[in-house]
């Protein structure tokens, strides 16, 4: 084989049920050949922090698709939003998302996002953190954004790249490990494990 001849890149399955996700790699001008969603508990465990429960779902969903797909490239990832120690996951309700809201207004908080590749020849993991500072929001902010419904199946109740952009003071870190992948990251494990973009 020349040298110039193109090396096929390995199968890629993205273990995410996520467009967010889809759509960042598609970014750096990745598409992966299967999206295959894990379906796992992602139930926090008793005392478990914010950092730990991000970076166990996400080489859990890796592993709940690699056992069957021992040959491929398997790239999974989690989001978690913290304010301290508290978790605030995916609101169950609008009342849920309302309390959220008002837990990140007028404070900075945290998002940890999980991200795990598993290959044939070995696995990546890695736990990324970015400080997100909310203005104050005054309970019809609050009201007016949870109309919009943008805030359902969202980690925090919001979406940095939606409505919820116009709530962002500052950012400090990783902006599309808000969104949902550490896009930096993420190029740098797969290109580490001979993926070509």
């Amino acid at each position: 084989m020349s040298s110039n001849e193109h090396v096929k890149n390995p199968t890629l399955i993205l273990a995410s049920a996520s467009p967010r996700r889809l759509d960042l790699l598609g970014q750096i001008g990745i598409t992966p050949d299967q999206v295959m969603p894990a379906d796992i508990d992602e139930t926090p465990l008793k005392g478990e922090l914010p950092r730990a429960l991000a970076g166990r779902l996400a080489q859990s969903k890796a592993e709940h698709i690699a056992a069957d797909h021992s040959d491929r490239f398997v790239l999974a990832s989690d989001t978690v939003v913290a304010c301290g120690r508290r978790i605030l996951g995916k609101a169950a309700d609008k009342e849920q998302a309302k309390q959220f809201l008002s837990i990140l207004s007028g404070r900075s908080h945290t998002v940890y996002t999980g991200v795990s590749l598993i290959t044939p020849n070995g696995s990546s993991h890695k736990t990324i953190k970015t400080s997100v500072k909310f203005k104050n929001l005054s309970p019809d902010e609050i009201d007016a954004y949870l109309d919009h419904d943008e805030w359902v199946g969202k980690a925090g109740a919001y979406a940095i790249q939606g409505i919820a952009a116009q709530f962002v003071k500052s950012i400090n870190g990783s902006y599309s490990n808000v969104v949902g992948l550490p896009l930096f990251e993420v190029a740098n494990m797969l290109k580490g494990k001979g993926c070509k973009f």
